[in-house]
């Protein structure tokens, strides 16, 4: 019979090494933050059930921003050391309790699906287990600066996350800590270790980071970025005609104007033509296969929710928008003055810094439509990075 299998998060710290103004887990690596790379792991995991998260009470606006989407229980309020946080996370479990609990730190984001299966199979077997990785340098024991001998490191290991247990166990080992006072211990095969528990051991991961420090966000963010090594560019073209009005949006910025631009949506040329270009790089189709003239619910629609959309299906599949550019074509308005609005607009709908995004603006020298001051065109181009699949 398939044994039930929960996961508590531990995600109440504060983080305060890495420096920032937020906790750590609430940093992005990529386009997704580490508390939710870390949520997404387990609720992908076929074996896990559910998965019970962790915060830090005054967190919940940043918590609830980070998982938007995701199936995982109501996030329960830590406690002021992480030994609290995981009993606030056991005893919220308790109602409904599982065969086994996985308990894992938020900053781990990168956690894959082979050692959660390690993790599950060694408590099923042996009740308590932690992940572990060999010494491989010299250790040394030291007294005010001096070695006072050399540890034999064939004995030692580096202890990750997920640490697996029985949860029946493990939570009346909590129980009897709190009743007796200790709140000291750092992990729980420290308190099991404490409760007369055998913990064994079974092979960790080393991609299986803690992140720490900002050294750390650094070499993570690198080695992920390195990851999406295919690199496409797509292009986007748009125009609307004018007609009565007294402005134009252009970029998501409202620009007064003698004419509007006529559309089904508020005719924003340059969304648009930027939508194309990140469908187009993505190889998605187009803006009017996924908003169709067609359909009611888009008229009169502002345009920055079809960006907002363009950029999710790059998010999806595991990607990111490296940069955006767009050159919009007309006599008048003059696009100048509003440049440094729409690139931050632009940008803030994309979640990009102002530096991924261009905006230039050309007459057509009087000649064609734009030229005869009859619409706008906009050409686009989105560069985009993917991970590499095999055709």
């Amino acid at each position: 019979m398939s044994q039930k299998v929960s996961v508590i998060v531990v995600a109440a710290g504060r983080g305060t090494r890495v420096g920032g103004d937020l906790p750590k887990q609430y940093w992005k690596l990529g386009t997704r933050t580490v508390l939710r790379q870390s949520l997404e792991a387990f609720v992908a995991h076929r074996d896990v059930g559910s998965v019970q998260p962790v915060i830090g009470g005054q967190d919940l606006e940043l918590y609830r921003e980070a998982v938007a989407g995701l199936d995982i229980h109501p996030p329960v309020t830590g406690g002021a050391t992480r030994q609290a946080s995981v009993r606030a996370g056991l005893e919220a479990l308790a109602g409904d309790p599982p065969d086994i609990v996985l308990v894992h730190d938020a900053a781990r984001p990168f956690v894959k699906p082979d050692l959660i299966a390690r993790a599950i199979a060694a408590a099923q077997g042996a009740g308590a287990a932690i992940p572990g990785l060999p010494v491989l340098d010299t250790v040394k024991s030291v007294r005010d600066d001096m070695v006072t001998g050399t540890i034999d490191r064939a004995s030692l290991r580096t202890v990750q996350t997920p640490q697996a247990f029985r949860f029946a166990e493990l939570l009346a080992a909590h129980r009897r800590a709190a009743e007796a006072g200790r709140d000291d211990f750092t992990d729980d095969a420290a308190l099991a270790e404490w409760a007369g528990m055998d913990v064994t051991i079974f092979p960790g991961d080393t991609s299986n980071m803690k992140l720490t420090t900002a050294e750390d966000f650094a070499r993570a963010s690198a080695e992920q970025l390195a990851a999406l090594t295919d690199i496409r560019t797509g292009s986007g073209i748009d125009v609307h005609t004018f007609g009565p009005g007294d402005h134009v949006i252009m970029g998501g910025i409202k620009i007064s104007h003698s004419h509007g631009l006529t559309g089904h949506s508020d005719a924003d040329v340059v969304l648009h033509a930027l939508v194309d270009a990140i469908l187009g790089a993505l190889a998605d189709g187009d803006i009017g296969m996924h908003f169709p003239p067609s359909d009611p619910q888009w008229r009169g629609a502002a345009s920055d929710q079809f960006l907002a959309y363009a950029v999710k299906r790059v998010h999806a599949r595991g990607g990111l928008i490296a940069h955006l550019d767009v050159t919009v074509v007309c006599e008048l308005p003059k696009v100048g003055p509003h440049r440094d609005a729409i690139r931050k607009r632009v940008a803030e709908i994309a979640g990009l810094g102002e530096d991924r995004v261009a905006v230039k603006a050309t007459t057509s020298e009087k000649m064609g439509f734009t030229g005869r001051g009859e619409g706008i065109a906009a050409f686009a181009t989105a560069t985009i990075r993917l991970p590499w699949t095999s055709p």
